[in-house]
């Protein structure tokens, strides 16, 4: 059954929007069976510029057919290629459906065998959306969104920086310490299975609405994981005059910092809807593919 609280992606699909891992060797087969079947069902197609030629169909800015948003976007990759869809979706409404061409796909819906199972049932009202929590993270005057977590950390030779923590909002910040590290994650509960779990951080059911602040290899037993609400800002400051730092958000977009900037993150207003099916639940998913509580096997 599908959960009450869901809501039914309901609303006519007449156009997709691809983004694609353009040098995954079996993309292309992929994108020939997508073609055949929205030629098949009066859906248009469009590709994300610098697809490299894959797909026959229109080139189009990202998500986008003919000069409007596309009903549905569809990421064909991994979970990377589903977090580049959705900051590109992010304040459109657009739904994203993942079709895992990887190997883990935790994030994504679908096997590229299961393609034409769930494109029928996304266009036959038969599938329900998924509202992820998003973050925006502020540098000076530039702004980046993820779905999964901001990360501020050293780069080049791995050696520890010191890092300060604030909690709050901007005019009425809270120390809340600081310590020295590799580096801290802020991640959504959707990035709490991701680079934060492999860090030490806990598990978030994705309903729970918060950010995870995860420090790297800190040089202290005393430094846990801190979860805090979502309605606070996290201000991460950076105290090592003498360390090259860079924010790294999803794991893609990367800007270099200087010893006197601070990186504000905040939760971002616009969720990202994610398309999901009948009988997909996030505890499910962990289990099946992150071996949640696997118990051993029985002895012979």
């Amino acid at each position: 059954m599908i959960p009450p609280e869901r809501v039914r992606l309901d609303a006519p699909v007449k156009s997709v929007g691809v983004v694609l891992r353009s040098e995954h060797p079996e993309v292309g087969d992929v994108v020939r069976r997508l073609e055949r079947f929205c030629a098949a069902h009066g859906v248009r197609v469009a590709f994300e510029e610098g697809a490299n030629g894959v797909g026959t169909g229109e080139a189009a800015e990202a998500l986008v057919v003919t000069d409007r948003p596309a009903d549905l976007g569809v990421g064909l990759g991994g979970d990377g290629t589903l977090l580049r869809a959705a900051r590109t979706v992010l304040g459109t409404g657009i739904p994203v459906l993942g079709v895992n061409l990887g190997r883990l796909g935790f994030l994504t819906s679908l096997a590229d065998t299961e393609l034409e199972w769930g494109l029928e049932r996304a266009l036959s009202g038969q599938a329900y959306l998924d509202l992820r929590f998003t973050l925006r993270a502020e540098v000076h005057d530039e702004t980046f969104f993820a779905l999964n977590d901001v990360v501020v950390h050293t780069r080049g030779a791995a050696r520890v920086t010191p890092i300060q923590i604030e909690i709050g909002r901007p005019g009425h910040w809270e120390d809340a310490g600081s310590f020295s590290a590799d580096g801290v994650i802020l991640a959504t509960p959707t990035g709490s299975t991701a680079y934060s779990m492999s860090a030490g951080g806990p598990i978030v059911v994705p309903e729970v609405e918060c950010i995870v602040i995860t420090p790297i290899c800190p040089h202290s037993l005393a430094v846990r994981p801190l979860v805090v609400p979502a309605n606070r800002a996290v201000r991460v400051g950076l105290l090592g005059a003498n360390v090259g730092h860079q924010l790294t958000v999803d794991g893609q977009v990367v800007r270099s910092l200087e010893p006197q900037d601070a990186v504000v993150v905040a939760r971002e207003r616009e969720p990202v809807p994610l398309v999901r099916f009948e009988g997909q639940t996030f505890l499910g998913t962990l289990r099946r593919k992150l071996n949640w509580a696997a118990r051993p096997p029985e002895r012979a």
